[in-house]
């Protein structure tokens, strides 16, 4: 674990598709006032909001909803440097730690000296045709080359470091880091990996007579996905998708900056977190 991590200028974000979510975060802005702690609120798309964040203005953000609010919080966040606290309202939250219910109790230990900083490894992903650059983006979860609209499979093939790997003949094939491991990932029956591994995990989506196991790549190493036939799409952390061409490549490589946030008790509350989320799933099944 890091050293004790106290912010002195956190910033209170909400979701504002969600239910409630603005109301939770104005009590947690009035909560920090008691505290004496000044702490802007405002919604997670609002543009002044976010230039002040990237300006460094604020030590912390707190961002108030579910995993999708912390995936947008994490692409807000990562290129400044400002850790990130969730608090879930949503469904899942397995990127999150702290429940709706419980922020205040979180919130004391906070300003005890109580939480520290985990990092998390974020993804580029570079779109490439006839060997010129046409953007890049970084992901916290993951980078999918996939099919497109029509109900027919890709032809792919990916490299690792510049070795061909395998080709594919599938729905797609994500490239995903750990934090997206418990994600898309994992529904297209890849493995879970701890969520400080810095490795690039790579899953077929519903492959056709080609490799169907998950692959782990080595820590450092970088994957090129090319296309080998018409109607694929790219898309990063569910983002709405680019056509690729035949022939496009997608490069894959660890990003130069890390999503950061802040987090309480030992590392192993991932596990009892995964354990909790897993367990409500069962509930519905007979004893």
């Amino acid at each position: 674990m890091s050293e004790p991590f106290i912010p002195k200028r956190p910033v209170v974000t909400s979701y504002p598709k969600m239910p409630h979510a603005f109301a939770e975060a104005e009590a947690m802005t009035a909560y920090l006032k008691e505290k004496g702690i000044e702490a802007p609120c405002g919604s997670l798309y609002d543009e002044e909001l976010r230039k002040r964040v990237k300006k460094g203005e604020y030590d912390m953000l707190i961002a108030v909803g579910g995993d999708g609010s912390v995936l947008r919080a994490g692409h807000l966040c990562a290129p400044c440097s400002v850790p990130i606290l969730g608090v879930n309202l949503g469904r899942l939250g397995f990127m999150i730690q702290v429940d709706r219910k419980d922020w205040r109790e979180y919130f004391e230990r906070l300003f005890n000296g109580e939480a520290w900083i985990e990092n998390r490894m974020m993804l580029r992903a570079e779109h490439i045709r006839a060997g010129e650059s046409l953007g890049s983006s970084i992901a916290l979860n993951e980078v999918v080359v996939g099919r497109g609209q029509y109900l027919r499979p890709v032809w792919l093939t990916a490299s690792v470091d510049d070795r061909q790997l395998t080709s594919y003949v599938a729905d797609g094939l994500i490239a995903s880091t750990a934090t997206g491991s418990t994600a898309y990932a994992l529904a297209a029956g890849g493995p879970i990996l701890p969520p400080e591994l810095r490795n690039i995990l790579l899953v077929p989506i519903a492959p056709h007579l080609s490799v169907d196991r998950a692959v782990v790549l080595s820590e450092g190493s970088s994957v090129s996905i090319v296309v080998k036939s018409e109607n694929a799409v790219l898309s990063v952390d569910g983002q709405p998708p680019i056509p690729l061409m035949e022939d496009d490549q997608v490069k894959v490589t660890a990003a130069d900056v890390t999503a950061q946030f802040v987090r309480f008790g030992d590392p192993g509350y991932f596990y009892r977190n995964l354990t909790a989320h897993m367990n409500e799933n069962s509930l519905g099944f007979p004893r």
